[in-house]
């Protein structure tokens, strides 16, 4: 992987990352399309640390807030009512999930699951259950004629039940195309919960989720045409980029729709498969060199 390849990696991961588009869909399609070599689920893993230092950062008094109180209620029993104390369980407890099916999945999430037919068919499949999703808040929020306005969850609200089916939802982003934060957040506000609240918990449960998995990847940098400084370079740049990035993302959800991502979504779907469906573009393009 030459510099150049790399920091249009690193970019791509910034700008994709926290969007409902799916930061390893775009990476995989971003090589495809140039005539890279894959990059592989090593590299996608190990830059997405990158931007998840994005995320410790822009919510650092919120981490530190339910870290302080997680801790104090291990030994202090009033404290395991404190909601940050719980919110740090709930995130461990949201965790399982992908953690459990990462692991045995692991030959999947490298190999069949790269197929650009099975990105393009879950980036408009995911597409229209964001939609859905958003269309359904934007009802609760503006009610209407015959409806009043319907309060949302908060993550006040939010419970062992909610935190493992949110789980589920971020595992389902071990398949390039879905999205980490369009599957949990389309899962957040189809169970109640306001956009803000569904967007927070998304980038708080994604925390433990990337960290461990760019740790365990850290062995394969170095193998095929991944090196360090290249892979150590893009998580740079998609540190920086998904700073600025996240900063924008959680201003926009507070009063704009989730309907433009929606569409991009399904019409990049639609390109993939006449791409490949012509013989323009090879449904496993860079996969052999990679």
């Amino acid at each position: 992987m030459s510099w150049f390849e790399s920091f249009v990696l690193g970019l791509v991961q910034g700008l994709t990352e926290f969007l409902p588009i799916s930061s390893s869909a775009h990476l995989r399609l971003t090589a495809a399309f140039a005539g890279w070599h894959d990059p592989g689920a090593a590299f996608t893993a190990i830059t997405q640390i990158g931007t998840e230092a994005a995320v410790l950062i822009y919510f650092r008094k919120d981490i530190a807030r339910i870290l302080s109180a997680w801790f104090r209620s291990l030994t202090d029993r009033a404290m395991r009512s404190d909601h940050d104390a719980q919110m740090g369980w709930l995130v461990i407890v949201g965790s399982i999930p992908i953690g459990v099916l990462g692991l045995t999945l692991k030959d999947q999430i490298e190999g069949p699951f790269r197929d650009l037919r099975l990105i393009a068919t879950t980036l408009i499949v995911m597409g229209i259950v964001l939609g859905v999703a958003d269309r359904l808040a934007a009802r609760d929020e503006a009610g209407g004629k015959h409806r009043v306005v319907k309060e949302r969850k908060t993550l006040k609200d939010l419970g062992v039940r909610d935190g493992l089916i949110y789980g589920f939802c971020q595992a389902m982003a071990l398949i390039p195309g879905v999205s980490r934060s369009g599957a949990t957040i389309s899962g957040g506000l189809l169970m109640g919960y306001t956009r803000e609240s569904a967007a927070r918990y998304s980038f708080l449960l994604a925390i433990p989720a990337v960290l461990a998995s760019g740790a365990y990847e850290l062995k394969d940098v170095g193998e095929g045409h991944v090196s360090w400084g290249p892979t150590v370079f893009a998580t740079l740049v998609a540190f920086f980029v998904g700073y600025a990035v996240i900063a924008w993302f959680m201003k926009f959800i507070t009063t704009k729709s989730f309907m433009p991502f929606v569409v991009y979504r399904i019409l990049l779907s639609i390109l993939i498969f006449a791409l490949v469906w012509s013989g323009a573009l090879s449904p496993h393009a860079g996969e052999s060199a990679g």
